[in-house]
């Protein structure tokens, strides 16, 4: 079912229909699939100039009443009153070529890029400087079991810092300083605190560093694919915004190669360990190039209309759109998917517990925390050359072997970017679940081959660079692509703060527990233990997360109205139902739509 549908008999106002929806719940959730249903072509056409007058903008008032007709249904616009021959090329070339925008919006990507580079090296660079660090402060974590515990804390900090204060910022950092002004002062937090940790003297010393770190790394984890999410068209959406992970595997893959670099440059007079000095601090470079070039792209246009700025939205919109009808169409549907949203809004004091009171936040809440949920690859990104070493590699071999991970991890987070709105958010995490289970378990095992034999070596690397490939496109790229869309405008910033809380407090549960867990259960154990996990997550993924694919940010309200019990007992018919079709080749009648059956429900009880 399409979710612009024309229509042309009602002649009420978007405003009347918000009036009349404003009690029962289940108009709500009908008029949230498109508030401008039901109109006429004349109403819409004053509805459009009445926005353009109202917000600024009354010099495009014309312009705002052609946007309003298209804002219906962008599809239906060949036969519309109003449109020029023009208007209609510009329309037919969008849906013809849906990688052809400005340069402004190819420059915020690359942007947004530059910073997922910075996280990745963020949390990579560690990895070298673990091979060093912890003998020259006394946490050998070969010596005891508590410096296995030290060891963790100290790469887990900038992650506690994340889970409990830096995400937390998220939203007051926009709601003051806009999507930029965030990115701006999270890079800089970033620079000057791995300059920090390149000077520490002492365990503790490094531990408040690397602290400090997360107010880098989290708030900016949050804003960066929203950020992206809210500039993006549609029909690209999930690719750009995916783009955060595959520069981040980029940036972790740098952190590597920092670390091959540095690995060899001697200490210096009165320089203790300046070769793992210099890893750490080398991340922070790319975060130079954030703070200068930032304010060369455009705010969210999103961000604009929450405060009010229609005119300032414009502006951004005509900056990232080939062509200003479709800078109106864009920004007045977002004015009245954003008017109906508020119709639901409960009291905007308790933005957190709307997280979990309202029924549409809570399953995004649900569904965002369950795609954050562990998968086990940060074991490999801060640990990987001890994991290495582990396996009797020596400590060149063992960074050179994480590079080759970072590489494989980098490479494979290309096809997402054509599979994530293609083949789907859901389907690419059901997918890559089991499988990176699987290698996982393959990567645990091999430590049970005789370490004098050259399998030893051999299936422990394939096992990691296995899992990388099937984690690259899948758990990869869909967390933060996700969590950025699933929740409304009104607690966007906050609902990211939560989800990526969430990631974050899990890998400082990883880092803080791993180098302990490897000396109780040794490799074999540990690597089984984030198997099993794994296929948890694919359980909650299967049953609990909704598809979001090709859905405008404000259209994801009709699709978490569908409440948690009838999805989970859907995808329970639905999960057989695709192994017969997909994997047994069986012809099978399809399953009724799940959105479309709850809309036919809904209609037999609707006022």
């Amino acid at each position: 079912m399409s979710l612009h549908t024309t229509a042309t008999g009602s002649k009420h106002s978007i405003e009347q229909q918000l009036e009349t929806a404003s009690v029962p719940q289940k108009n709500i959730n009908r008029l949230l699939e498109n508030p401008l249903t039901g109109l006429s072509h004349e109403q819409l056409i004053a509805d459009g100039d009445k926005f353009a007058r109202t917000h600024n903008l009354a010099q495009l008032a014309q312009l705002f009443q052609k946007g309003a007709l298209v804002a219906q249904d962008p599809l239906a616009f060949r036969d519309l009153p109003l449109l020029t021959s023009e208007d209609r090329e510009i329309l037919q070339h969008e849906i013809d070529n849906k990688w052809s925008h400005p340069i402004s919006l190819y420059y915020l990507v690359i942007l947004c890029s530059v910073a997922a580079a910075v996280q990745g090296m963020d949390e990579s660079v560690i990895n070298g400087a673990n091979l060093f660090f912890p003998a020259q402060f006394g946490i050998d974590p070969k010596v005891s079991g508590n410096n296995q515990w030290l060891l963790g804390l100290v790469n887990s900090a900038p992650y506690l810092c994340c889970a409990v204060l830096g995400c937390w910022l998220t939203e007051p950092l926009n709601s003051v300083f806009g999507r930029r002004g965030t990115i701006f002062i999270t890079a800089s937090m970033s620079f000057l605190t791995c300059i920090w940790q390149g000077v520490t003297n002492s365990w503790p010393h490094l531990f408040v560093a690397r602290f400090f770190l997360g107010i880098g790394i989290g708030p900016k984890s949050a804003t960066v694919p929203i950020y992206a999410a809210e500039c993006a068209p549609t029909a690209i959406r999930g690719a750009l915004v995916m783009m955060w992970q595959t520069w981040t595997a980029f940036g972790i893959m740098l952190g590597f190669v920092s670390d091959l670099i540095f690995f060899k440059v001697p200490d210096k007079p009165h320089v203790q360990g300046f070769n793992w000095r210099l890893m750490l601090a080398s991340a922070g470079i790319p975060a130079l190039f954030i703070i200068v070039q930032v304010f060369f792209c455009p705010e969210s246009p999103r961000w604009y209309v929450l405060k009010g700025r229609y005119d300032k939205a414009y502006e951004s919109l005509v900056r990232i759109r080939n062509h200003p009808l479709q800078a109106a169409r864009d920004l007045y549907y977002m004015h009245v998917l954003l008017e109906a949203e508020k119709s639901i809004q409960r009291d905007r004091r308790h933005l957190f517990l709307e997280l979990f009171t309202v029924p549409r936040n809570r399953r995004a809440t649900q569904a965002s925390f369950i795609v954050m949920f562990i998968c086990g690859v940060n074991i490999i990104a801060y640990y990987s050359s001890n994991i290495f070493a582990e396996g009797n590699f020596s400590q060149i071999q063992a960074l050179l072997a994480s590079f080759g991970f970072g590489l494989v991890n980098f490479i494979f987070a290309f096809p997402a970017i054509y599979t994530i709105d293609t083949f789907g958010r859901r389907n690419l995490l059901l997918t890559t679940f089991p499988l990176m289970a699987l290698f996982l378990l393959m990567t645990g095992f091999a430590f049970w081959i005789p370490e004098g034999s050259k399998a030893h070596i051999g299936i422990i690397a394939l096992g990691i660079y296995l899992f990388g490939m099937v984690y690259s496109p899948g758990e990869g790229p869909v967390p933060f692509t996700y969590s950025a869309e699933a929740f409304p405008l009104y607690v966007r910033d906050i609902g990211m703060s939560f989800a990526t809380a969430v990631l974050w407090f899990f890998n400082f549960v990883i880092s803080i527990t791993f180098p302990r867990l490897l000396g109780a259960f040794k490799p074999q154990g540990a690597f089984g233990w984030y198997a099993a996990w794994n296929m948890i997550g694919f359980v909650a993924v299967l049953l609990f997360v909704p598809e979001t694919k090709a859905r405008s940010l404000e259209e994801l309200d009709q699709v978490f109205s569908v409440p948690s019990r009838v999805h989970a007992a859907y995808q329970i018919k639905a999960f057989p139902h695709s192994i017969c079709k997909h994997i047994l080749r069986m012809d099978i009648p399809p399953l009724p739509g799940l959105y479309k059956q709850r809309w036919d429900e809904e209609k037999d009880v609707a006022v």
